[in-house]
């Protein structure tokens, strides 16, 4: 059996995922889709909308046959190091090829720009040190490396977000030296930070969420945007749970985190750097929301993106050396749930994995999974307390979820 890896957030399952998923079994052949997904914490330094189990299940009610956890170490990272944990991790799952969206389209571009950009290393390397000791931010500073260069045509735009994906993806596959074949999908019509719902089927997971959000958790006018299934599983956890989360929720405890924290130990959290820790402990007087916090804080030198997976670190209490530590090559594969025929290649290829299938939390003692479950722990309060409880226990009593061929 043949597989095909795709790099997902699910944040949440929309028609452009369906889209994916179906397009990656076409364009590879390939029998079983295995998704690789962010946990309770994403790549922009965000919480999750739902937790990892019901975007989970979204993702097998709409396509995926497997879904494995990306670890906090990888998911709340930087494009480079979260494109290297998740193709880490399609790999050791057995997968043929890796499909992802892109605004290119052309896998061949890809190839160009990587190629383009080895050829150029040395100079690339400067302009970027250069633009970023006058002030710009990591991304922009590559960008305009990048211009600088002055590419030809055939080569494609890196300041798009899922561009910069995808050529870390194919990076990533040439640094570790894999088998993975990558191929690469156009994105249609949203795009990937689009605030308003379109006038199609298909809209950006932003869009959706700020839909949610601003309609105070009534989900009415997503029914056009996701599948059928997604939208019953929203309602149920609206129901089940009461809220859909947001950074506003985890305020109160960052603000208590950096107000009982002296400097030198903020010092030592993932992200701060540069005397940053300065700035933070000056404004979080000053913001009565996690918004504010943030448009207080903002500078050119630091993304909004940057800037909220600091806070996500900070509000975790992660290290510079406990990431450090964990984000160089995958360790485990934490299984959350599988279809009827993801269970039939599972069973024929788990005997050949050379990394252990994490089912249960109590049947594994590996000492690196304890940063996703404290991440765990520290996402469920965000929820009212009446329901943290049975939020938190999924993480050690659930079992991989099992979709029936029926039920899909």
């Amino acid at each position: 059996m043949k597989a095909v890896g795709v790099v997902v957030e699910y944040n949440p399952f929309h028609n452009g995922h369906f889209y994916h998923v179906e397009q990656s079994k076409i364009l590879s052949g390939a029998d079983v889709v295995i998704a690789v997904m962010s946990g309770p914490f994403l790549q922009r330094g965000e919480p999750a909308l739902l937790s990892k189990w019901h975007r989970a299940k979204m993702a097998l009610l709409g396509g995926v046959d497997i879904v494995f956890e990306l670890p906090y170490a990888f998911a709340t990272q930087k494009a480079e190091t979260f494109a290297r944990g998740a193709i880490d991790i399609l790999a050791a799952a057995g997968c043929d090829y890796v499909c992802f969206g892109s605004e290119s389209g052309h896998i061949e571009d890809f190839y160009s720009t990587l190629h383009f950009i080895h050829t150029h290393q040395e100079t690339y390397d400067h302009l970027i040190k250069k633009n970023m000791d006058v002030g710009m931010s990591y991304p922009r500073a590559t960008s305009s490396a990048f211009q600088e260069l002055r590419p030809s045509s055939q080569i494609m735009d890196l300041s798009k977000p899922n561009n910069i994906l995808g050529f870390q993806y194919i990076r990533a596959i040439e640094e570790l030296n894999l088998s993975l074949t990558p191929l690469t999908v156009a994105r249609k019509n949203a795009g990937y930070h689009d605030p308003e719902l379109s006038t199609t089927h298909i809209a950006s997971a932003t869009s959706i969420r700020k839909s949610i959000f601003s309609n105070d958790g009534q989900l009415n006018e997503l029914s056009s945007y996701v599948p059928n299934t997604t939208y019953t599983e929203l309602v149920d956890y609206k129901r089940q749970f009461g809220q859909f989360l947001q950074w506003e929720d985890y305020w109160p405890l960052l603000q208590y985190r950096l107000l009982t924290t002296d400097k030198s130990e903020l010092a030592r959290i993932y992200e701060v750097e540069e005397g940053i820790e300065n700035r933070i402990l000056q404004m979080v007087d000053k913001a009565n929301s996690f918004s504010e916090f943030m448009t207080l804080l903002k500078t050119k030198r630091y993304t909004w993106t940057r800037l909220q997976r600091l806070c996500v670190h900070i509000l975790t209490n992660t290290n510079k050396e406990q990431m450090r530590a964990l984000s160089d090559r995958a360790s485990y594969l934490r299984l959350l749930g599988m279809t009827a025929l993801g269970r039939q290649y599972l069973n024929k290829w788990k005997k050949q994995s050379n990394l252990p299938i994490v089912s249960r939390l109590a049947s594994y003692n590996g000492k690196e999974i304890e940063l996703d479950i404290k991440a765990a722990k520290i996402y469920s309060l965000g929820l009212d307390k009446t329901k943290r409880h049975s939020a938190l226990s999924l993480e050690y009593k659930q079992a991989p979820m099992f979709i029936s061929k029926k039920e899909e």
